[in-house]
């Protein structure tokens, strides 16, 4: 039974249509993504959705008494109170349960009548019941584990939801849509105020979930990870593809080729058809034959190849070569009044590395490449620049700052003064505004046109070191895609933040991990930096709890004598040899497998941690690309041989 129908749905501004008798169903348990280019309609159909909005026409049906959370880019408040009681007020139904309680307790203490007594009692009994079921799964310790995974510390959860900045504000809208449970979660770019370490829980959450989910978001490898099928909002209108991201485009791709070899068949027999009909038209001998081929022509098929929407093509400019220090900090230490940020912090960039700086929110990212722009100066030591280096610096608040009052080529021109104007009115083209669009005033511009420009500016001044701050935010999937493309081509040397897995995934050859003040640095990408956090992890774990065993040891009580341990020692073993045998070999193979793995893993780990292995970008991705595979076979022994731990484990238990 589908959980959402949408009928001929029917949506226009002005002269602009966003849907036309477009029709969709959602499942209880489908994961959609949903997709389309800026200002093709993806909030506005989420804001249908969530029944925020009402379409011209057409039918939106839930199916009954199913619930819906919704989450949008911006929020207009919060609840008063502290971030745990404003979570836990979203939930609907407590102060319902407590009222009910209250009054039946009531009519129990007045009731006098036996058989009255008995049914209030049994009411009291499935109240209390049901009050307790509802604490289990929305009372105050879910709630709070919930903000803990979403980066809230526990002197944040007694804050009031007044004090909270616009990011915090949104991470608590979140927790309590998560909170709620809801059968249908609506996320509208989710991920764009959570740091590494937030996403990285998210993510995990959002995975063990089972419920129907719609999610937009401009991070392809977070969308492919959460989701099974795809809504996109193409030109010829909503259309529906099964798989991931990277399937969809696979399927697109696939389609839009077969529909243009049937449309040139189809074009060639008309091509043929026509040319009989001017040949032999006009002789009365073949009059017949050519109204035959006339009709034939009106009954063709009208095949309709699918156009594909513009998307920013551009390329970053050949560059001077700098020298190989690119940047070094030395003793940087930064305090905003009693916060200390950084605290004799040392680091330093080589030439051609492309390096992503992750960290808690607060960390201090955006400080330290504010620093090394030089838009910020540490309270002690030094940045220095390297010889021949000209910085270039992309942040989100530059799209913010740009003059509302100029028009786009007005804001852009002086930064080419020495260029005819056809070259930046190209340069504009690239990032989608040709022709008219270069007159419009940028405080008319959405937010991902604000950045569109703000790119364009970048690109209008070349520089052999980017700084980059967030650049994806207000991109839409197929812009980011490209801006990675054209990162990867970039000969300078690149230090950049941000939260998209793909965009790290795809550029990085190095990490930064800023925590507690420091810099520490980690070969690879992403999903290397996740894996080697996730490793230390195990380590921590497996070193506690060896450490638990060893005092459970010797704070147990042993027998009596030597010789009375010695034989009871004998007989266990002989009863738990022929059941634990064939599950120790199997753990002892799998060790081995792991162990050999993990040499390989080493020895890969002491190459890529050599920083010049990353001037030559061509010969590391083979060694990156080993390491990343061997990540993987270890991630499927650790699971074979945690399965196996666990047999081993009720065997045991079995036999005690």
């Amino acid at each position: 039974m589908s959980l959402v129908i949408a009928q001929d749905l029917c949506l226009s501004y002005g002269k602009k249509v966003l849907f036309d008798s477009d029709s969709f169903t959602l499942g209880p348990k489908d994961r959609v993504g949903l997709v389309g280019a800026n200002g093709t309609g993806k909030s506005t159909l989420m804001k249908i959705l969530a029944g925020v909005i009402q379409p011209d026409s057409g039918s939106l049906t839930y199916r009954r008494r199913a619930r819906w959370g919704y989450l949008p880019q911006e929020i207009a408040g919060l609840p008063e109170g502290t971030v745990v009681e404003a979570v836990m007020s979203t939930v609907p139904g407590r102060d319902t349960l407590e009222v009910r309680l209250k009054d039946t307790e009531a009519a129990l203490s007045e009731a006098s009548d036996e058989e009255d007594q008995l049914e209030l009692a049994q009411s009291l009994a499935d109240l209390h019941a049901e009050l307790d079921d509802f604490e289990n799964r929305f009372g105050k310790h879910h709630a709070e584990r919930i903000l803990k995974g979403l980066g809230f510390k526990d002197a944040d959860l007694v804050k009031p939801t007044s004090a909270l900045s616009g990011g915090w504000r949104m991470r608590a809208a979140l927790a309590g849509l998560l909170l709620q449970d809801p059968d249908l979660l609506l996320l509208d770019e989710p991920t764009n105020h959570l740091d590494v370490p937030t996403l990285t829980w998210f993510d995990g959450f959002l995975r063990r979930s089972n419920k129907a989910m719609v999610l937009i978001s401009h991070d392809k490898d977070f969308l492919n990870r959460q989701i099974d099928r795809v809504v996109s909002l193409e030109l010829e209108g909503v259309r529906e593809y099964a798989g991931n991201y990277d399937e969809y485009k696979r399927l697109r791709a696939e389609e839009k080729v077969l529909l243009q070899a049937r449309a040139e068949k189809v074009e060639a027999r008309r091509a043929e058809l026509q040319s009989f009909i001017d040949r032999f038209g006009a002789k009365a001998t073949k009059a017949k034959q050519a109204q035959s081929r006339a009709k034939m022509i009106e009954k063709l098929e009208k095949i309709h190849v699918l156009e594909e929407r513009a998307t920013m093509k551009f390329r970053f400019p050949e560059v001077e070569r700098s020298g190989r220090d690119v940047v070094t900090l030395e003793g940087i230490t930064k305090r905003y009044g009693a916060q200390t940020v950084y605290d004799h912090l040392s680091g330093r960039v080589e030439r051609g590395q492309r390096i992503a700086v992750v960290g808690a929110n607060g960390a201090g990212k955006t400080t330290l490449l504010k620093m090394v722009a030089g838009e910020l100066v540490p309270d002690s030591g030094t940045v220095t620049l390297g010889h021949n280096v000209v910085v270039g610096y992309y942040a989100q608040h530059h799209a913010d700052k740009l003059d509302r009052t100029n028009t786009i080529i007005e804001e852009v021109r002086p930064l080419a003064a020495d260029k005819p104007e056809s070259y930046v009115r190209g340069v504009l083209g690239a990032f989608l505004f040709s022709g008219d669009d270069v007159e419009k005033p940028i405080g008319v511009l959405s937010g991902g046109e604000r950045a569109r420009v703000a790119l364009a500016k970048l690109l209008l001044v070349p520089s052999n070191f980017l700084l980059m701050d967030e650049p994806t935010n207000h991109l839409d999937l197929d812009s980011s895609e490209m801006l990675i493309e054209a990162l990867k081509l970039y000969s300078g040397t690149l230090l950049f933040v941000s939260h998209s897995r793909s965009f790290i995934n795809g550029l990085s050859t190095q990490v930064w991990e800023v925590a507690d003040g420091k810099l520490t640095p980690h070969p690879g990408n992403l999903d290397d930096y996740l894996y080697h956090q996730e490793q230390q992890r195990l380590e921590a774990e497996a070193a506690a709890g060896g450490a638990a065993a060893g005092r459970g040891e010797k704070s147990a009580s042993g027998p009596t004598t030597e010789k009375e341990r010695k034989r009871l020692e004998a007989e266990a073993r002989q009863r738990k040899s022929v059941v634990e045998g064939p599950l120790k070999k199997e753990i002892a193979r799998l060790e081995e497998r792991i162990a050999k793995v993990e040499a390989e893993q080493k020895e890969r780990e002491g190459q890529l941690a050599d920083p010049v292995l990353y001037n030559d970008f061509a010969r590391a991705k083979p060694l990156m690309d080993a390491h990343r595979e061997g990540k993987s076979t270890l991630e499927e022994l650790y699971e074979q041989w945690e399965a196996a731990q666990e047999k081993l484990a009720q065997a045991t238990a079995s036999l005690s």
